[in-house]
C-alpha cells in the first residue's frame, strides 16, 4: 500500500516589517507550529523560500541567523535550564557570540532583566525558583540579548494564568513599541492576537484562509472559519480586559 503524502502547509505567503506585529492564528493542527519552525530554520520547507532582509534564510549561518531572529516559546518551564541563575541565562547568548567581557555581559544582562520588569533580587535566583510569568520574562530578556530584528513568539502566554498572560502581553507590546522590532505572534486565540497584532493571518488545515489588518479582520471577517474563531474568542474577555491596563512596573513581576 502506498503511503499518502501529507502536506503540513500549502501556499502560505506572509511578510512582516520593522515595527509591525504579524499575528498568526488557528486551531491546533492548523500548521502554526510547522510554520514557526520553518521561520526559525529548524525545519526546511520542501518548496518555497523564506527571505530574511531579502536574502534566503538558508543563506545565513546559524550564528548570523541568531543575531537577526530570536524566539520565545510556549513553555517557560522547559525553555530554561532550571539550575542556572537568571543573570547567567540572559547573558548566555552574549557569551556564545563572544560579545564583550564578563563584566560587560553581566551589565547588559542586568539591563535586559530590568527592561522586562524583573527585580534585582531575582538576578541571582535559579530558574526553578521562579513563577511561570517570571520565567517567561527571563526568556524574553534572553531573546533580546543579541538585539534581533525579528522576534517570533510561539504561544508565549498559553501556559500562564489569565492575569499573568495580560502582563506578558503588555510587556511584549511595550517592548515592540520601544525597540521597533518586527514581531510574529502565534496563538490559537484571536482575543490575544487582537491586543498585539497590526495585521493577522488566519490558518486552517495548513492553508492561509484570510489575512488583513487587525481591525478589518476583527470587525469585518470574510472567511467562515475566521468568524468561528472570533465567536470562540468572545468567551475569553478577561484577557483583553486585563491587557487593557498598564504594564507592571519593574520589581513587581509575576
Amino acid at each position: 500500500m502506498r503511503r499518502r503524502r501529507f502536506q503540513a502547509l500549502r501556499d502560505v505567503s506572509l511578510s512582516v516589517s520593522a515595527g509591525q506585529t504579524l499575528g498568526i492564528v488557528g486551531e491546533s493542527g492548523c500548521g502554526k507550529t510547522t510554520l514557526t519552525k520553518i521561520m526559525l530554520g529548524l525545519l526546511r520547507a520542501s518548496e518555497g523560500t523564506i527571505l530574511l532582509k531579502g536574502r534566503p534564510l538558508d543563506g545565513y549561518s546559524r550564528m548570523e541567523r541568531a543575531r537577526l531572529l530570536q524566539a520565545v516559546f510556549q513553555d517557560p518551564y522547559s525553555s530554561l535550564n532550571p539550575n542556572r541563575r537568571v543573570i547567567d541565562i540572559v547573558a548566555q547568548p552574549l557569551l556564545i557570540h563572544r560579545l564583550g567581557d564578563a563584566r560587560a555581559r553581566q551589565a547588559r544582562a542586568a539591563t535586559l532583566c530590568g527592561l522586562v520588569g524583573l527585580p534585582e533580587r531575582l538576578f541571582d535566583a535559579r530558574a526553578a525558583q521562579l513563577s511561570g510569568g517570571q520565567r517567561q520574562r527571563v526568556a524574553i530578556a534572553r531573546a533580546l540579548a543579541l538585539e534581533p530584528e525579528i522576534l517570533i513568539c510561539d504561544e508565549p502566554t498559553s501556559a500562564l494564568d489569565v492575569s499573568v498572560q495580560a502582563q506578558i502581553l503588555n510587556l511584549l507590546l511595550e517592548l515592540q513599541q520601544r525597540l521597533g522590532i518586527a514581531m510574529v505572534f502565534v496563538s490559537h486565540n484571536l482575543a490575544v492576537v487582537e491586543h498585539l497584532a497590526t495585521h493577522v493571518a488566519v490558518m486552517q488545515a495548513g492553508e492561509l484562509v484570510e489575512m488583513a489588518d487587525t481591525q478589518t479582520l476583527i470587525h469585518a471577517p470574510r472567511h467562515p472559519y475566521t468568524r468561528t474563531l472570533l465567536n470562540s474568542a468572545l468567551s475569553l474577555p478577561a484577557i483583553t480586559e486585563h491587557a487593557a491596563g498598564s504594564a507592571p512596573t519593574p520589581g513587581t513581576a509575576s
